[in-house]
């Protein structure tokens, strides 16, 4: 079982480190996304689930002002006085921890010191939120050792902090929510302006959800994210200024947007003409899976790239292939490039029975086209954040 064995490595990496026994083990997932990307900034709807890939922790709560981290497979470690006002570091993954202390040390709560090693089942780079699993998971275990009182909302609401401040992405709110309150078998459909969530079954009996990871990261990643959003808010800045009675963004017309096209310009125009279709598709999506009825969830996964390549523009040469070519195969109901863009995964729907053909075709053409060798996940939807107790599984 690849979650034990996780949880074992993680076991002793932290042995190795401390020469020491973990108190607490914590496993905090990944996400997947059905439907509704970039649309978390702009009061829209989302359809995420958490998967069974994780970040595990081992834990051990010390008489000590000092928080020490070591990350197996950075082969790396670092340590903070906790009773200290923290700032950016060079190691990036540092950052996303760090983030998570600051945000908590600003509302003067009370840190002790710690030991936490961590490693990772969820492929970095790849769309699948290592990161929103990385800081909620971090606040998820402060939150339960020093009994900070924090609601799931907040923990959820403390991980995009860290991401906003100490990275510098300026990320909607889903990955993180999707961490904290994923459901085993369920998706859920976020409201990103109210926060508001509803459940819905995905029963995908005779479907898989398999990842085809391009294993490229375009190097625009994040300043490509914050230009979309900038080109959103340009939009939003025209329309709420033309017509103030509107209170949330998804509650714009076309028309409305048609309205202030030349104000905007033809960039900002089509970044906001493809986020009104999905959130809208986000909604269709939900009312699919609910009625079981996988071929209109697939035409809109279809929709969703077309738009994400086209108008938003965050999608690359690997991904576009991935997609085109596997839409041609037989037993593939949708398929669409996932997360942020740039690179990482395409999500693709397809029948069970022709996943391994599926698999071997795509893999073969990927490496002829590109000579990469992509990678493959074959993901199920699991619960959110949890504790595990440290004699559950053995060494």
């Amino acid at each position: 079982m690849i979650q034990e064995k996780l949880i074992n490595d993680t076991k002793a990496a932290f042995q190795f480190a401390f020469r020491s026994e973990p108190d607490h083990v914590f496993l905090s997932p990944g996400r997947i996304n059905i439907i509704g990307e970039h649309v978390d900034y702009s009061d829209g709807f989302v359809l995420p689930a958490a998967i069974d890939k994780y970040i595990c922790f081992a834990v051990e709560k010390v008489d000590s002002e000092t928080c020490t981290f070591f990350a197996k497979d950075f082969n790396e470690t670092f340590s903070f006085n906790v009773r200290e006002k923290q700032s950016p570091v060079s190691q990036m993954w540092v950052n996303y921890l760090l983030g998570v202390f600051n945000a908590i040390q600003e509302e003067g709560k009370t840190i002790g010191g710690l030991r936490i090693a961590f490693s990772s089942t969820i492929p970095m780079g790849s769309g699948l939120s290592s990161s929103a699993a990385l800081e909620c998971g971090f606040a998820f275990i402060l939150n339960q050792i020093f009994n900070l009182g924090y609601s799931k909302k907040e923990i959820s609401l403390i991980g995009q902090k860290s991401e906003h401040t100490f990275v510098g992405v300026k990320c909607g709110i889903m990955d993180q929510f999707a961490s904290v309150f994923g459901k085993d078998g369920k998706v859920i459909m976020l409201d990103c302006h109210s926060l508001d969530h509803q459940y819905f079954n995905a029963d995908l009996k005779g479907y898989s959800l398999v990842l085809f990871d391009s294993c490229v990261k375009h190097t625009h990643l994040t300043s490509g994210y914050n230009d979309r959003r900038n080109d959103v808010d340009h939009g939003k800045k025209a329309l709420w200024k033309k017509i103030p009675q509107v209170k949330k963004f998804r509650d714009f017309s076309f028309e409305m947007l048609d309205e202030v096209r030349e104000e905007i310009g033809e960039t900002s125009y089509k970044r906001c003409f493809y986020l009104l279709k999905e959130i809208k598709r986000v909604e269709q999506a939900a009312k699919a899976l609910s009625e079981n009825n996988m071929e209109n969830l697939g035409k809109l996964l279809i929709e969703t790239h077309s738009g994400l390549s086209e108008e938003f523009e965050v999608s690359c040469d690997e991904l576009d292939f991935l997609v085109e070519q596997t839409l041609k195969e037989n037993g593939v109901l949708g398929a669409r490039m996932m997360g942020g863009g740039f690179g990482g995964c395409s999500i693709n729907l397809i029948k069970e029975d022709c996943v391994d053909k599926i698999i071997k075709t795509i893999s073969e053409k990927y490496q002829a086209e590109f000579n990469i060798q992509m990678k493959i996940y074959q993901v199920k939807i699991s619960e959110g954040i949890k504790e595990y107790t440290t004699n559950e599984f053995s060494i």
